[in-house]
């Protein structure tokens, strides 16, 4: 039997994780969690074998939390269950010691697959993933992967700089003569990427993985 455990901060993502998984004789939920910070806490309470975990959630974000786990179990196997699609974010997963990577809209089978093969010590990735990263090896084999966050836009990382130098919202829109709600929009778009959940924590993500470059 292979233990699970479901880290994710949208139950509603666990739920369907636990649905694909409840008929599968080998397989065994034993534990959810919603922050990456419970993951920390329950995780080394119990036996589990396989981490299902998310990688944008508010708090420790994924790619953190699997160096923590694995700086304290380092025989857990971990599998990151994302949305995100950037070789960038793929590549980080992966060198900071994740052994699979597996899309949301995957299907049963291959997460199913992605929870054995790292069990038995392979790597996974599913066919969409090893598309594009075998794409991006062929690209760019030098590339260097410095943020486990995607790469804000050019416009984004104008309105990130004005928020650094302490601008209002009305003031960022009169410098880069765009609108307010332009201007919500982007932060939104940029708290949605980094999993920050307010302002004051888009900073310090900002300033900690020095997004505005």
């Amino acid at each position: 039997m292979i233990n699970v455990f479901i880290v994710d901060d949208h139950k509603m993502v666990i739920d369907g994780m636990k649905l694909l998984l409840k008929d599968e004789p080998t397989i065994k939920v034993v534990g959810t969690a919603l922050t990456g910070e419970d993951a920390l806490v329950e995780i080394p309470k119990q036996h589990v074998d396989v981490v299902l975990l998310d990688i944008n959630m508010p708090g420790i974000n994924g790619i953190d939390t699997c160096k923590q786990l694995l700086k304290v179990l380092p025989d857990i196997k971990i599998v990151a269950i994302s949305m995100h699609k950037e070789s960038s974010l793929i590549k980080l997963m992966l060198n900071n010691g994740a052994k699979g990577y597996v899309l949301k809209n995957a299907g049963q089978d291959e997460v199913i697959d992605a929870i054995k093969s790292v069990n038995e010590g392979k790597m996974y990735l599913d066919d969409t993933v090893n598309e594009i990263v075998l794409n991006s090896v062929l690209k760019n084999g030098n590339e260097k992967i410095t943020s486990p966050f995607p790469t804000l836009s050019r416009r984004e990382k104008d309105v990130l700089k004005l928020i650094l130098d302490e601008c209002t919202t009305q003031e960022i829109a009169d410098k880069l003569f765009i609108s307010f709600g332009t201007v919500e929009t982007h932060r939104r778009n940029m708290l949605i990427k980094t999993g920050a959940r307010n302002t004051a924590g888009l900073v310090r993500t900002s300033i900690e993985y020095d997004l505005t470059k």
